[in-house]
């Protein structure tokens, strides 16, 4: 499912309305992927998703979702953390392929 969201302090983190499908679905099952828009520069992102308390979202975030979509974050925030990241550019491919893999357990 499509979601807006923002990168920061290396996860990412995007809202939903907290009776969404996606909320519920997120709550039983994290395991989630997120890639970018633009299939000529892909970023994909496995990863598991928590739902944050208020106190959990730091500062940083409703802030740079106002400063990129111009309104404020509303409803339930989750914070996904990446497992695996691949990336790669369509005009350079398959030499552009690249692959990340993130220590969950020690952040």
């Amino acid at each position: 499912m499509p979601v807006w969201g923002v990168w920061l302090d290396g996860a990412w983190y995007f809202s939903t309305a907290t009776t969404s499908r996606k909320a519920r679905n997120l709550t039983k099952n994290p395991y989630c992927v997120v890639c970018n828009d633009n299939a000529e520069e892909a970023v994909i992102v496995e990863g598991t998703a928590h739902l944050l308390s208020e106190e959990e979202i730091p500062r940083s975030v409703p802030v740079g979702y106002k400063a990129k979509y111009g309104w404020e974050l509303q409803g339930s925030v989750f914070k996904v953390q990446p497992r695996v990241v691949f990336a790669m550019s369509e005009r350079q491919f398959p030499a552009s392929g690249t692959r990340w893999n993130f220590d969950i357990a020690n952040g």
